[in-house]
This record gives C-alpha cells, structure tokens and sequence, in this order.
C-alpha cells in the first residue's frame, strides 16, 4: 500500500511539473524541436534543471541500502546500443517531432478534451500493443 500510495504521489508531481512547465502543450514542444522557424529554447530550460535534480537525489538516494518502500533497486541492465534500440528511439523521436506529444505529457493532456491527444493516445496504444505482437510477447 505504502508504495503504491508513493507512486501516486509522485505522478501527480510529475503531472504538475509537465503542466508548469509547458510540455503538455504540443505547440510548444515542437517549437522547441522546430530549429529553423522560430526556435523555443523555454525547455532547455526545463531539461536542465530536471537533470540537476535528477543528479541530487540520484547520488542521494542511490547511496542507500534499498528504496523506501522495496527490498532492491531495480536498474537497467543491459548496456548494448542494437537496432531494436536505435530503431525505438527513432521512432519514438519522429512521433514526438510530429505530434509534440511523448507518452507522460500525453497521459497529463487526456484530462483537456482536444480531438489530437486523443488521436496521438490511441496510436500510442496501438503502437504499444503491435511492438508485443511484433516480439512475441502476446
């Protein structure tokens, strides 16, 4: 309970930043990303500091035994760049040059009713579902 209790938590800390910050305004995504006609450079901003952040409390808290409310860490393992890897994050990239959604700023905009979230949120879905039917993982 007391772990499901913190990730709720810190979701809506999550929510509330994407939204403070900007992210879960597409136009204002793609500004950012759009380099040649009128470049937003407000996330760089936003991306700095979220990797301090990061970098504080990682060293912090990686220096403990376990988490708070788990008995281990679990961190990635694997280290190989392939092309299952390199061909995701294209993807990945390439939906979110379009859209200027990502998956967390997604989630956040589904509470605002616009007709692209919910068009970008069902291909995501889609996305989703076909990559485990693609790898077998039915």
């Amino acid at each position: 309970m007391k772990r499901n209790a913190a990730s709720f938590v810190v979701g809506l800390i999550f929510a509330f930043g994407l939204g403070l910050s900007g992210m879960t305004d597409a136009n204002k995504v793609i500004g950012f990303l759009d380099l040649l006609s009128g470049w937003d450079p407000s996330l760089a901003f936003v991306m700095v500091g979220a990797i301090g952040v990061h970098l504080a409390f990682y060293r912090l808290i990686m220096n403990r035994k376990s988490p708070l409310f788990d008995q281990t860490f679990y961190l990635p393992t694997n280290q190989v760049i392939d092309t299952k890897l390199i061909v995701g994050a294209g993807l990945f990239g390439v939906g979110w040059g379009l859209s200027g959604y990502c998956p967390g700023p997604a989630i956040v905009s589904l509470a605002s009713p616009n007709a692209s979230i919910a068009v970008f949120f069902s291909a995501l879905i889609v996305g989703m579902v076909l990559q485990r039917v693609v790898a077998g993982k039915n």
